[in-house]
């Protein structure tokens, strides 16, 4: 999962939580406005009638304070005013048959649902009854008793969520919207973080990267760019290592040449000559003459056979045809003795773009990309036709392509895993030129093709 959904969806809980927590609060700061409503209706409604009460007990002297209570005409619009919705107020002691004084609660809210009524009330409980004397100076002057009506104060509390919740979950969209464009915003150059490692992978270890404000995300480009600068003074050093080890093969295999010439060549041909000369003379001098020819022409057959033996090794450990002959008539001398050995498979040479100045190590490793590619067609596969195309690619690529193609059949993978000697030594050379060797699945077989730089 990408980083930047990971990053919203978190987000989206936190919010969610958020809004869950929100949605508790706004709940209890309901339930407790209609406490403190409670409190306020009887505070307001008991200084009212205590202005009431001293103004009856003063216009009316000769009554007994008794029959003042409950004062008279205290149920009044006035009075009624100052209770606040689902609040009900009543004067204690209480007259005969007397109700009491209530709010207006009629389309203070829609009717909650059943299952948060009783959520409420199991979580918070009934709400308090809340008395407050009509003076304090007069013990005898009554007192003011306010409670909640529950069905309205429960109506006020889901208006209150809603009108709450509305709010809350615009915010938490806004938020959760804008939070994820600026994450969004924030990891976007992680994209080119990402671009730049796979073209390192890819062999481009110097590769730019923009600056990054993130301080997390400049130190990974930071580590990033270092590291590819390790990999390409490591890849320079490789390969300046690989050009030096082919040049002490290279030393080794013309000293080895020159030794199996002077040495093992001069000793054939003199074992070679001694064996015809007995082989001439056995069967003037001796009576068993014939066994002795027999067996001196038997050491002159295997000394030919070694002799032939040994100019193919010297043939292979000297200079390839390409130093001396160019490297495209040393590809037609290739292909042609090929094509002298066997019929089957026929063998196509393909030749694209000017190779007449193409030479030096370049025209030799082709050669030998070309030479070891066939020589593995025709031992290790069934196949009828192999391709063999030399393409020169000019602009910016500079490169010479050499390609192999076999309608064989084989695995690709395979074939790459368990590459021999042979493979191993032209993707050495080919990678100590700066080129790159691939094998892949064909049309009907495989292509080995290899490409190498010009300029190296």
């Amino acid at each position: 999962m990408r980083l930047v959904l990971q990053l919203v969806a978190r987000l989206l809980v936190i919010v969610a939580l958020c809004l869950g927590a929100a949605t508790v609060w706004a709940t209890i700061d309901a339930y407790r406005s209609v406490d403190r409503a409670t409190q306020a209706s009887a505070e307001r409604v008991s200084q009212s009638l205590e202005a009431l009460y001293w103004r009856e007990l003063l216009l009316r002297s000769n009554r007994m304070r008794e029959q003042l209570l409950p004062a008279p005409d205290w149920r009044t619009i006035e009075t009624m005013g100052l209770i606040a919705p689902g609040i009900c107020v009543q004067f204690e002691p209480a007259g005969a048959f007397e109700k009491p004084l209530c709010g207006q609660s009629k389309g203070i809210g829609k009717a909650p649902p059943r299952w948060f009524a009783a959520t409420v009330q199991m979580m918070l409980g009934d709400h308090a009854t809340v008395e407050r004397p009509i003076s304090a100076r007069a013990a005898t002057a009554g007192t003011v008793r306010a409670i909640a009506d529950p069905d309205a104060a429960i109506a006020l509390a889901w208006q209150h969520i809603l009108d709450n919740i509305h709010v809350a979950l615009l915010m938490a969209l806004a938020i959760a919207l804008l939070a994820s464009l600026a994450i969004a915003h924030t990891l976007a150059p992680a994209h080119s973080i990402v671009s730049a490692l796979r073209r390192m992978a890819d062999g481009e270890y110097r590769t730019p990267l923009p600056r990054v404000r993130s301080m997390e995300l400049a130190m990974i480009g930071r580590a990033v760019s270092d590291l590819g600068d390790r990999l390409a003074l490591a890849e320079e050093e490789r390969t300046v290592l690989t050009r030096r080890l082919l040049e002490i093969r290279n030393d080794e295999r013309r000293t080895l040449a020159r030794e199996l010439h002077d040495e093992f060549g001069q000793n054939l041909t003199a074992i070679l000559a001694f064996a015809n000369t007995i082989e001439a003379s056995a069967g003037d001098k001796y009576a068993a003459g014939t066994e002795i020819a027999q067996d001196a022409r038997m050491i002159s057959q295997a000394t030919r056979r070694i002799m032939a033996c040994l100019r193919d090794t010297l043939n292979r450990l000297r200079h390839p045809p390409a130093e001396e002959l160019g490297l495209e008539a040393s590809l037609v001398d290739l292909v042609d003795s090929w094509r002298s050995r066997t019929a089957q498979p026929m063998i196509q040479l393909d030749l694209q773009g000017d190779l007449a100045d193409i030479s030096g190590t370049v025209a030799a490793t082709a050669y030998r990309v070309a030479q070891e590619c066939l020589t593995n067609a025709l031992r290790h596969s069934s196949a009828r036709e192999i391709v063999l195309r030399i393409e020169r690619r000019t602009g910016s690529e500079n490169a010479l392509l050499v390609r192999v193609e076999d309608d064989g059949g084989g695995d690709a993978a395979k074939v790459a895993q368990s590459a021999g000697f042979g493979l191993t030594g032209v993707s050495e050379r080919v990678t100590a030129l700066g080129g790159s060797l691939s094998i892949a699945r064909a049309s009907r077989g495989l292509s080995v093709a290899a490409t190498i730089p010009l300029a190296a």
